[in-house]
């Protein structure tokens, strides 16, 4: 990345205004030892939500809610949020982020649980967003089972995609590099799927079920 272009990102990045509600789950991440998405990862997955008037999303990571706030910004007052997650403090700090950011409890809906085990349970073709902010190891079944979820022209969202920019160096053969440059390529490969791979953060694929 040039030296014009690393500072266009920052400045990209860095945009969006965050309020105390963000401020506040961004603490709670960190006193818990979560890295929430940036900035600019939370301001598209509002404005893809938004833009997509999605009614039903699939989180799977919820960290301690700031994303999922994210999310719950963009889409409809009517709309439902589901946020998987096995750690049991990380979704009692999320719903304390949802509670101060307004979004009425009915709005979401937490399961404490391996992604592995909750997924299969979950209905096909019954969601409109799975944002995918998980474990690497279990992404390629993960996104299996978002495609599955997904109703047509629903958006499937991969955080981390680059891998702190080692996807894109073949020299990169580390585990989580490996594993997700096959899913990206899978993905791209996927007749079901029209993709895109935006340098937001560190690498958000986001690809349309056709």
């Amino acid at each position: 990345m040039s030296a014009d272009k690393s500072i266009s990102w920052s400045f990209a990045e860095d945009l969006p205004a965050e309020d105390d509600v963000m401020l506040r789950a961004r603490e709670r991440s960190f006193e818990l030892g979560v890295t929430p998405v940036g900035p600019g990862v939370g301001a598209v997955l509002t404005v893809l939500a938004a833009a997509s008037k999605a009614q039903t999303a699939v989180e799977i990571g919820t960290g301690a809610g700031v994303s999922g706030v994210c999310l719950l910004r963009g889409l409809g007052p009517q709309a439902v949020l589901t946020t998987i997650d096995v750690d049991v403090e990380h979704l009692k700090a999320a719903r304390e982020a949802y509670a101060e950011a307004g979004s009425p409890a009915n709005r979401t809906r937490t399961i404490s649980g391996r992604a592995g085990d909750v997924l299969p349970r979950l209905t096909d073709n019954a969601y409109d967003i799975v944002f995918i902010d998980a474990d690497k190891p279990g992404l390629p079944g993960y996104v299996e089972q978002a495609i599955r979820l997904l109703k047509r022209s629903g958006l499937l969202i991969i955080n981390d995609a680059l891998d702190k920019d080692k996807v894109a160096n073949p020299a990169g053969r580390e585990p989580t590099t490996v594993i997700l440059r096959q899913v990206g390529k899978a993905i791209r490969e996927d007749e079901r799927l029209a993709t895109a791979m935006l340098p937001t953060g560190d690498g958000l694929l986001v690809a349309v079920k056709r």
